[in-house]
């Protein structure tokens, strides 16, 4: 059986995704420069590709992919609350899978920002996610030892 904490790290990563496909089809124009950056590397010869009236694909095809990132955003905000309910009910406290969730999701949205956007983060930032991390291991050290304490007094 798999355990709340792996529904809850699901759900904190496809939270990320969700947020990140937000930010790709309602943001700026990432997706255009994106593409023409794509484009640029596969361009084989000439200048650059270019359509009737010196349009480049480019300027049209943002479009459907802004479309297919506004459906990627509701797919995985469904899929994410569905991992997060599981993890609610696998969970030993709500509380735990509350903030392995949420570390989850900064965790991976940290990841995604500097891989898809190129976004950096100060110190002040790290050391805030790392004390929500340490928070995180008492949480779990600490329902480790209430639930090993039930069970002794339990026999």
């Amino acid at each position: 059986m798999i355990s709340g904490a792996f529904y809850a790290l699901l759900a904190g990563f496809l939270g990320a995704v969700a947020s990140s496909s937000a930010k790709l089809s309602l943001g700026a124009d990432y997706l255009q420069h994106m593409c023409e950056s794509g484009m640029r590397r596969w361009r084989t010869g000439g200048d650059h590709l270019e359509l009737d009236g010196g349009d480049t694909p480019c300027d049209w095809l943002h479009i459907p992919l802004r479309l297919l990132c506004g459906a990627l955003l509701f797919t995985c905000n469904a899929v994410m609350w569905t991992f997060f309910s599981k993890a609610l009910r696998h969970s030993s406290s709500s509380a735990r899978a509350t903030v392995t969730t949420t570390a989850s999701n900064f965790i991976s949205s940290a990841i995604l920002g500097q891989v898809v956007f190129g976004e950096t983060h100060a110190a002040l930032w790290w050391v805030g996610i790392s004390l929500t991390l340490s928070g995180l291991l008492v949480l779990h050290g600490s329902m480790s030892q209430t639930l090993s304490e039930e069970e002794k007094k339990q026999k």
